[in-house]
């Protein structure tokens, strides 16, 4: 496999997880080496490659940035799919999945979901909380160990790298919510660790719920 196929499938997957979206910075050049064990010039031209295409961009110094053209690149959700059609889903999904993983998530679930909230807990802006915050629903969508619930969760969290979930996550986001946000990952985080399916369900519920609400401007 060549290093730019490498490093596409690194940010096809990055978007389809959620893990990267668009103005995401990529690993450094000397990161990407050992993670292809691949030379620097291999690495380089793939980057070069990515550039003129538009997916990415280069400014020295600070690194390289995903733009919002890597999107349509994701197989997934339609381009034009609205914040509305994404908290319908998730609160139709989300729920059952975290029930679903509090009855047959392994020790090593757990502890990776620990982790996210754990890191989420300790971050200190928006987007370095919104990271984690992904990297927590897709290890508890990871947890119920179903391939088939594990794709369409795919092509959820392709919908929330869509510029307009990012712009609207971005203005309606406080320091405040964003602990309240935490404590809410908490109970749901608890729930699993007591393999209470029901408590799971219903904190899950709960917390998309009031994402919905701040997102969409509810009562």
């Amino acid at each position: 496999m060549s290093v730019e196929h490498s490093l596409r499938t690194f940010v096809r997957d990055g978007l389809r997880s959620g893990t990267l979206g668009p103005g995401a910075r990529l690993p450094t050049e000397r990161t990407l080496v050992e993670r292809f064990a691949a030379p620097r010039s291999a690495v380089r031209r793939a980057l070069d490659a990515l550039e003129e295409e538009g997916l990415v961009v280069r400014h020295v110094g600070r690194g390289t940035f995903l733009t919002e053209a890597a999107l349509p690149s994701v197989e997934g959700a339609p381009a034009d799919t609205s914040p509305t059609e994404i908290m319908q889903v998730r609160l139709l999904i989300e729920p059952p999945v975290a029930a679903l993983a509090a009855g047959v998530a392994t020790q090593a679930d757990l502890d990776r979901i620990a982790h996210c909230l754990d890191r989420g807990g300790r971050s200190d802006d928006y987007r370095d909380f919104e990271t984690w915050d992904t990297q927590l629903h897709h290890a508890i969508a990871q947890a119920a160990h179903n391939g088939l619930l594990m794709s369409m969760f795919d092509v959820l969290n392709t919908a929330r790298a869509l510029p307009i979930w990012g712009s609207l996550k971005r203005r309606t986001s406080t320091p405040e919510r964003l602990r309240c946000y935490h404590s809410e990952h908490t109970a749901i985080v608890e729930a699993l660790r007591d393999r209470d399916p029901a408590g799971a369900q219903d904190a899950m519920h709960r917390h998309l719920r009031h994402v919905a609400d701040n997102l969409l401007g509810r009562p």
